[in-house]
């Protein structure tokens, strides 16, 4: 091996001084660590001296064992290792360098002249390959390149963990704002509901019952939360069709003509026609359109049977019967949970989803009760909407 001795080149990127509010600064840079792997001294002596005089602090192993040790002690910069040694094969070396320390570039020495073995070193996950004999110039050109490969690459890895950062930052600012603005929607819902209330005073806090009743239904149902929502606003306003439908029908105190049911039936139509243009409440209208179906086909408008029937116009149903019960009425006086539960259970399969009464009978009355009475006593305050992103409470979720 050919190394001459050289003068000693100054520490990479040198001392440098700024003034800061007056006082002098001094930035000590990085030194790069090198750890030489060879079982012949001189040649690892000889190695270390020419790294150290370009002003590298350099560690000496002479074996694959006390290469491991060293690594596990301290950070490594760069790996110059042997290829052949008496303790065993250096590419075993560079292949446990390679998976325990991926930042670590390898270059392999070898007195082996054979293209083959520099070819597998290299793919095996081998920066660099040097033949002995080489030229000082040769093995401080080699690390320099080395040495700026791993500095570009934790610089990459720097400026994507950041770039992570930035990224995940900006994305929880986007959700927060998508948040506050579904939000707005829901308050904009609410508003809807409370005019359809102020046109239709017979059943005035129902949407906000009946919607809270469906949430409540969906969730012991296993339904995911996002469609929960989709199902909250379908049952807020299943009734909004009713906007357009006359005041004289709407409001009559008597029984209605067939002419004026087949006008009032049209408020799921509507309904339909007014949400579906609206992107966030495309699916909704769903809801709306068929809250009206019952299970065997005797429903409207389009006579859908069973699961032809979206399933949260199926729970909404179940949820609309036990608001109606247990509700006053011009024609009657409310009736209590019990009753109701009882109709519901003598209408399923006919006008309910068996599996949605099932689960509808394992709920306990004291939900229902606890839900109509934070209604009734927050009136105008209420949010159903608050519901679908609160956990029901425990002791009734059973």
């Amino acid at each position: 091996m050919n190394l001459e001795l050289a003068h000693a080149a100054p520490l990479e990127g040198g001392l440098s001084t700024a003034d800061t509010e007056g006082s002098a600064a001094i930035s000590v840079p990085r030194v790069h660590k090198i750890l030489v792997v060879d079982d012949e001294t001189p040649v690892r002596s000889m190695i270390g001296a020419t790294l150290e005089r370009q002003g590298y602090h350099v560690q000496l192993a002479g074996s694959g064992r006390e290469a491991c040790e060293t690594l596990e002690r301290q950070p490594i910069d760069l790996v110059l290792t042997d290829i052949v040694m008496q303790d065993g094969n250096g590419i075993a070396l560079l292949e446990r360098v390679r998976a325990n320390y991926p930042n670590i570039p390898v270059v392999m020495v070898s007195a082996i002249h054979d293209i083959s073995v520099a070819i597998d070193s290299m793919r095996r996950g081998a920066y660099d390959y040097l033949l002995k004999p080489f030229e000082r110039e040769h093995l401080v050109a080699t690390v320099g390149r080395a040495l700026e490969y791993r500095q570009a690459l934790e610089e990459n890895q720097n400026y994507q963990l950041s770039l992570e950062q930035v990224v995940q930052a900006r994305t929880e600012l986007l959700q927060q704002a998508m948040q506050d603005l579904e939000h707005s929607y829901d308050i904009t819902l609410e508003a809807l509901g409370d005019a359809l209330d102020l046109k239709d005073s017979e059943t005035e806090g129902h949407s906000k019952r009946v919607t809270a009743y469906t949430i409540a239904l969906a969730r012991a149902m296993g339904v995911k939360p996002a469609e929960i929502k989709i199902i909250a606003r379908g049952a807020f306003l299943h009734d909004i069709g009713k906007m357009a439908i006359p005041d004289e029908i709407l409001r009559k105190p008597g029984a209605l003509t067939e002419d004026e049911q087949e006008i009032m039936r049209e408020h799921c139509t509507r309904g339909y026609h007014i949400l579906r243009k609206i992107p966030f409440l495309s699916e909704a209208a769903e809801i709306v359109f068929s809250h009206q179906e019952k299970f065997d086909g005797t429903g409207y408008p389009s006579g859908l049977i069973g699961a032809e029937i979206p399933i949260g116009a199926r729970i909404f149903a179940v949820a609309d019967a036990l608001d109606a019960i247990t509700s006053d009425r011009p024609y009657r006086k409310s009736r209590s949970f019990d009753v109701a539960r009882e109709e519901i259970l003598r209408c399923s399969g006919t006008q309910f989803d068996p599996a949605v009464v099932e689960v509808f009978l394992k709920i306990p009355n004291e939900l229902w009760f606890e839900l109509r009475t934070e209604i009734t006593g927050r009136h105008m305050r209420f949010s159903t909407f608050d519901i679908a992103r609160a956990p029901m409470p425990r002791h009734l979720a059973r």
